[in-house]
C-alpha cells in the first residue's frame, strides 16, 4: 500500500498566526465554516495554488508558512465577489491584502517575479499617481531578465487604445507621492 504524504500540521503550526492575521486583517477568519461560496465565486480559483476557502483553513490550522509562500495570495484580484457571497460577512480580500504584506514583511515571497511586479507597480503609481502600464511593463519585464516578454500583445492593444504612449496627467499626482514618503518615513522610523 502506498504510503500518502499528509500535511503534519503538528510540525508546522504557529499558534499565533491566526491571532496575528485577524488583527491586521480586522476579519474574524475563525468564524469561517467551510463552505466554499468563497471559492465558487472566485474567477481565478483555476490558477492559485489553494482555493481561497483552503488559504482560510490553513490560516485557521496555524499553516503561517504556506499560506504566506502561495501564489494565491498574490493573484487576487480583491474583486469582491467572495466577500459578497460569504455567510459568514467575512472580507476576504481584507484577509488576502494582509497576508500579501505579511509574506513581504516575513520575506517569504515563493515566486521573486510576483514581489517584482507588486514593487514596480507601486513605483509607477508614486511616480505618476497611477499605474502608467506601457512605463510598467518594459520595467518589469528588463529587471525580470525577459526583456521582449508581452510584446506581442503591444500591437492589438495599441491600436485598440488601450495603451497610451504618454502617462495621464492626473490632479493630486503630487499628494499621492506624499503618501508613499509618509509610509516610507514611518517605515524607517519604526526600523530604528
Amino acid at each position: 500500500m502506498e504510503h500518502i504524504h499528509t500535511l503534519s500540521i503538528q510540525n508546522t503550526y504557529d499558534a499565533d498566526f491566526i491571532k496575528r492575521v485577524e488583527e491586521a486583517s480586522g476579519q474574524q477568519v475563525s468564524k469561517c465554516y467551510q463552505c466554499g461560496n468563497c471559492s465558487a465565486s472566485c474567477n481565478y480559483t483555476y490558477v492559485y495554488d489553494y482555493p481561497v476557502n483552503q488559504i482560510m483553513r490553513l490560516i485557521q490550522l496555524g499553516q503561517r508558512e504556506i499560506v504566506l509562500k502561495s501564489r494565491s495570495i498574490w493573484l487576487c484580484a480583491s474583486c469582491q465577489a467572495c466577500t459578497t457571497r460569504c455567510p459568514c460577512n467575512i472580507e476576504v480580500s481584507h484577509v488576502m491584502e494582509s497576508l500579501r504584506i505579511m509574506s513581504r514583511e516575513e520575506k517569504m515571497v515563493s515566486l521573486k517575479d510576483i514581489q517584482l511586479f507588486y514593487d514596480e507597480f507601486l513605483r509607477s503609481v508614486k511616480t505618476f499617481g497611477r499605474v502608467f502600464e506601457t512605463g510598467l511593463l518594459p520595467v518589469f519585464n528588463m529587471k525580470a531578465k525577459r526583456p521582449f516578454g508581452d510584446m506581442d500583445l503591444a500591437p492589438l492593444v495599441l491600436k485598440k487604445g488601450k495603451l497610451h504612449l504618454l502617462p495621464s496627467r492626473i490632479k493630486g499626482r503630487k499628494e499621492v507621492a506624499g503618501i508613499f514618503e509618509r509610509l516610507e518615513a514611518f517605515h524607517k522610523k519604526h526600523e530604528a
